[in-house]
């Protein structure tokens, strides 16, 4: 109590009557009604045991419903492997050309100012605003058979649509925003006194990026990746238009487990179905550690 009143009377007047309004609204949230807090509980556990819990479980019981040998024979299947090295390289793919735009865009975006900088971050969220389907449909009206560049594709024999390309194409189209997004206010509030402090001591552009910049933004750049490829890996829209659906060439885990699913080999979709699930779970966890790792930078900076 002493150390309360010792540190009001070193505040200012504006200070102290903030300290107090802070205060006071604390402890109005503790003497909310407990039957109030309660029900609040209550609805937040049940929306997520029905929204997310449920669903999960009703996905891995139905996967091991025919026990552990169907499981893992519906996994070792050519179609199901094929679809799965296919996930994973388009995956590689869009995740490594996303990190180099994404370092790229918020270095500019944050540490310089130039014309049309406005305009390339409204670029950045294009994805988020257009239907994954419509993507997938401009990359038929450019590299289709009637599209733009069809018939020259055509000429040179160079298959981009119902391919691995157009895959990797669509993918990365719809993930480009993670990695961006992620850094973009990272960077913006590290500021640019470390890398003028680095210039200024004879360092290259190159030299003040690898070992001032990136190793403060380490962190960042693993969140980034890590919701970039939870999003390529479960991709639907734009490849499912662009895929073409041939059976163990162009179909990634979401449309195998769509084509099993219709066909009635429910053991074969969930267990796939149960891959994409892990990867969610994983992603999860792996996310809270690194918000706690961002976190824990945010405060050692602020002290």
């Amino acid at each position: 109590m002493t150390l309360q009143i010792a540190d009001t009377v070193s505040l200012s007047p504006s200070q102290a009557k903030a300290r107090a309004h802070a205060v006071a609204a604390r402890d109005n949230l503790r003497t909310e009604p407990r039957a109030v807090r309660i029900a609040i509980i209550t609805l937040a556990v049940l929306f997520l045991t029905v929204f997310v819990v449920l669903p999960l479980v009703v996905v891995f019981a139905q996967a091991f419903s025919k026990g552990i040998l169907a499981y893992l024979a519906a996994l070792s299947e050519p179609e199901a492997l094929a679809a799965i090295r296919l996930t994973l390289l388009v995956a590689l793919i869009s995740v490594g050309l996303n990190l180099v735009f994404g370092l790229v865009a918020a270095w500019a975006i944050a540490k310089f100012d130039f014309r049309g900088k406005t305009f390339l971050i409204t670029l950045i969220d294009l994805p988020f605003s257009v239907s994954p389907v419509i993507s997938g449909l401009v990359f038929v009206l450019l590299f289709g058979a009637q599209g733009y560049f069809g018939g020259w594709l055509r000429e040179h024999d160079i298959q981009i649509l119902f391919a691995v390309p157009g895959i990797a194409l669509a993918t990365t189209f719809v993930t480009f925003p993670f990695v961006a997004r992620a850094l973009i206010p990272l960077m913006h509030e590290q500021g640019t006194q470390e890398e003028e402090a680095a210039i200024s001591l004879g360092a290259s552009g190159l030299q003040t990026f690898f070992r001032v910049t990136l190793p403060n933004i380490k962190w960042g750049v693993l969140y980034g990746v890590l919701l970039c490829n939870a999003r390529a890996m479960g991709e639907f829209g734009a490849v499912s238009v662009v895929s073409g659906h041939i059976r163990g060439e162009t179909n990634t885990m979401p449309l195998l487990v769509e084509i099993l699913y219709n066909e009635y080999q429910f053991v074969a979709a969930f267990a796939i179905a149960s891959l994409l699930a892990m990867l969610a779970l994983i992603t999860l966890i792996a996310k809270t550690v690194l918000e706690r790792h961002l976190g824990e930078g945010h405060a050692s900076r602020d002290h």
